[in-house]
């Protein structure tokens, strides 16, 4: 099964590489964004876009609302799972 957290994308980090920085709940990595990028797309226009972040990689655009519904569930699956375990 693969997951993608979403982050926001705050930086471009290397254009020529395609790598940016994204925020995921506050914490800053660099992330490859060769998937989402395109003539029509640049790297230049991702910074403030919404994306699911797969091992190191941008899989897909997403909007703001989608982002949030996700990080909400993600911490409610958190929560149970700590209630499980205590």
């Amino acid at each position: 099964m693969c997951l993608g957290i979403p982050g926001q994308i705050v930086e471009i980090s290397d254009i020529n590489h395609k790598l940016a920085i994204v925020n995921i709940a506050g914490v800053k990595r660099q992330i490859n964004i060769a998937c989402i990028v395109n003539e029509q797309h640049p790297p230049e226009k991702c910074i403030g876009d919404w994306v699911l972040v797969h091992v190191g990689f941008a899989m897909n655009r997403i909007n703001e609302q989608q982002a949030a519904e996700t990080l909400k569930l993600l911490e409610e699956l958190a929560t149970a799972q700590a209630q499980i375990t205590n």
